[in-house]
């Protein structure tokens, strides 16, 4: 998986789950940073969402689940 096709996917699961627009999710979510392998072996990306409270924890909360399901990204 990508850079890319992990945005896609934590938004459209935000917007199926939270509703809003991809658009004020995307911004709120930010862009996926990617990590060397040889620094961060277990996970290689990250992300640092924005907004309230309950729109961080929105966030986060399905950041979880992509980390178990997605650990290692491929650069786009």
């Amino acid at each position: 998986m990508t850079q890319s096709q992990l945005s896609d996917l934590l938004i459209a699961k935000l917007v199926r789950e939270h509703g809003g627009t991809r658009h004020r999710w995307r911004r709120l979510a930010g862009p996926v940073r990617l990590y060397s392998l040889r620094t961060h072996g277990h996970c290689n990306w990250a992300i640092t969402p924005t907004g309230s409270v309950s729109e961080i924890a929105a966030i986060e909360q399905l950041l979880d689940d992509l980390r178990m399901d997605h650990p290692i990204l491929d650069a786009d």
